[in-house]
């Protein structure tokens, strides 16, 4: 449904996006990470039209959105950053008008507008005007207006920002049910968001795809995926290390925490980590240890994410 081919932008003498290149299937949700200032922004305003490329091509639906804007644009439902509104309209007002510029009038538009206000909580401020709602309640609307056609591609900036735990919870459980029919780019710094609800992933830094895949995927590119963390009572820590080390193809061993009672250590072996949570749990049962906690970390997406794009901290990650 989205293609995007090589695309670029200069401001002046600044690449604001360099070379993005990917694709996103009907069916899928792509989380667009980045930190301020990384390109998301720009790349999905060439995406949606709304600024042109200084290079590259976007389609969406088959539709060149340079030679052919209007049958690609009509297939899109665009939030943006800090999604602009009318003050001076009510919630109902402002909703009407965004269907009609949608070609939804009539029993139609009224239709889409229920349907809206349902998926998005806004009946209780249906009647308010937009200058007096809070800022959680705003972006809601504009998000609705985003979905008001109903349509096959959504491109989303932010779009949890500014809402209450709750609200973020029901946008990302909408996000998440919208991408079973729909193809969905939403673009966010926060990485719980992703793991909730992106199926696919990409990091952008410096205007650069700097890494691309699910977030299991990314979460397996993290130092300590695939480590064995283990609780253990009444034992000394040199004790615990000792013999965590004997374990065939063990290469770290660490205290992460240290009390009279307990000791908690981590293991990771090196290569392919095999199946050491069992291995490490023979040689407890062996070693006649208390177990109180043991599970092998999946990784971290943050840690990932800041060893990517700060290349600089991936030494102090990994120690």
């Amino acid at each position: 449904m989205i293609e995007v081919r090589n695309l670029r932008k200069l401001f002046g003498d600044k690449k604001a996006v360099n070379g993005v290149s990917f694709k996103v299937e009907m069916g899928e949700v792509l989380g667009f990470l980045g930190p301020n200032g990384a390109g998301k922004s720009t790349t999905m305003r060439m995406i949606t039209g709304f600024i042109p490329p200084s290079e590259g091509e976007v389609s969406v639906g088959g539709f060149n959105m340079l030679e052919n804007p209007i049958p690609a644009k009509r297939l899109i439902g665009y939030l943006p950053e800090n999604a602009p509104s009318y003050a001076d309209m009510t919630v109902l007002g402002f909703l009407a008008f965004s269907a009609e510029l949608r070609g939804l009038r009539g029993e139609a538009g009224k239709r889409a507008i229920d349907r809206v206000i349902e998926m998005c909580f806004l009946d209780s401020v249906r009647h308010q005007s937009i200058e007096t709602l809070s800022k959680g309640y705003r972006h809601r609307t504009c998000f609705a207006q985003s979905i008001i056609h109903d349509p096959p591609v959504l491109i989303l900036d932010e779009p949890t920002d500014g809402l209450d735990p709750n609200q973020k919870h029901e946008v990302r459980t909408l996000i998440r049910k919208m991408g079973q029919t729909k193809a969905i780019v939403f673009s966010t710094h926060i990485l719980e968001e992703v793991e909730a609800a992106c199926s696919r992933a990409i990091i952008i830094d410096r205007g650069q795809i700097v890494a691309n895949g699910t977030p299991e995927q990314l979460k397996g590119r993290s130092a300590q995926a695939g480590a064995v963390v283990l609780r253990v009572r009444d034992e000394s820590s040199d004790a615990v290390v000792h013999e965590l080390r004997q374990l065939a193809g063990v290469d770290k061993c660490v205290v992460l925490e240290e009390s009279p009672l307990t000791v908690r250590a981590l293991a990771k072996k090196n290569g392919q980590p095999g199946d050491l949570a069992r291995a490490i749990a023979e040689l407890a049962a062996r070693e006649k240890w208390r177990i109180e906690e043991l599970h092998t970390e999946e990784g971290r997406l943050d840690e990932v994410f800041r060893s990517i794009t700060r290349p600089e901290m991936k030494q102090e990650e990994a120690a």
